[in-house]
């Protein structure tokens, strides 16, 4: 059987948000260069911005805007799957304080799009001086995404959506019924990175025995902020195919779905689950 060649970006992205999506172009084209027929992009590639607000001022309504322009076209451009990190998508404050949708939006070759996912778990975490509180900006999602192409040699691929401190959450993945994939676009801080982020991971891939393809921020902004990278693709087996760990860059491997298979024939534990 055919593999399936996909490509994972790492980004350090600024605050301006013209300036993120010159950079985003340069390594999807590198990405598609490359071969992948499908790219993600990490969490907050359109903008990093210099207070927890400014994603607020950024936010497009669903359907239109500048960045989801950009992402329809790249689709478009270089005939691939894009997903698209993380987009500002406005919400309904309903008399709350005005946040926005924390949302990755998936394009197809033609430039239209298939699959919309708003992150559902809001990162929280306080160390020092260290501080985050997504809820203040961002209000959560409440449903499961995942999203299904087939490959240019005919190979079906069904693909997982989460983001970042979704990670952690391991119901979530349970809850996609058996992607072949899993998207994890993330701007995992330093700290945490350092201690959880390639763990979480390999758990997710592992667990699910899937592949799971993790763009990610990786190094520090404008901001101060100071993200982890260590963009990667892991196996079904928990091993690291491809990994790039500072600075722009782009990740690239192959889906082998004779690995899942064999894998989940040999070792049936989706098949030997009791509970959930």
């Amino acid at each position: 059987m055919c593999t399936v060649r996909v490509a994972a970006v790492q980004m350090v992205s600024k605050p301006s948000v013209e300036a993120n999506l010159r950079d985003a172009e340069v390594l999807i084209a590198q990405a598609a260069g490359g071969g992948a027929e499908l790219v993600g992009l990490p969490e907050y590639f359109c903008l990093m911005g210099l207070r927890e607000t400014d994603k607020i001022d950024a936010r497009e309504p669903d359907g239109n805007g500048p960045v989801q322009r950009f992402l329809a076209e790249q689709a478009r451009r270089h005939g691939i799957w894009l997903v698209g990190g993380t987009t500002p998508i406005a919400a309904d404050a309903a008399g709350g304080p005005a946040r926005v949708k924390n949302s990755v939006l998936v394009y197809g070759p033609q430039g239209q799009r298939v699959a919309r996912y708003d992150k559902i778990h809001l990162f929280a975490f306080t160390r020092g001086e260290e501080s985050y509180d997504e809820a203040k900006t961002i209000a959560p999602g409440d449903s499961v995404a995942t999203f299904s192409f087939t490959s240019k040699t005919g190979v079906p691929i069904k693909a997982g959506l989460s983001v970042c401190y979704d990670l952690r959450f391991p119901e979530l993945y349970r809850a996609m019924q058996r992607p072949d994939l899993i998207l994890v676009p993330a701007a995992f801080t330093a700290t945490t990175g350092k201690a959880h982020w390639l763990t979480l991971l390999k758990a997710r891939a592992i667990e699910n025995l899937c592949y799971v393809l993790a763009p990610a921020q990786g190094g520090t902004h404008e901001n101060g902020r100071t993200t982890f990278g260590h963009t990667v693709l892991i196996n079904p087996w928990g091993g690291v195919v491809s990994q790039h760990d500072s600075g722009p860059g782009v990740v690239i491997g192959d889906l082998d779905p004779k690995v899942i298979r064999d894998l989940r024939q040999s070792l049936p534990a989706l098949d030997h689950r009791v509970l959930g």
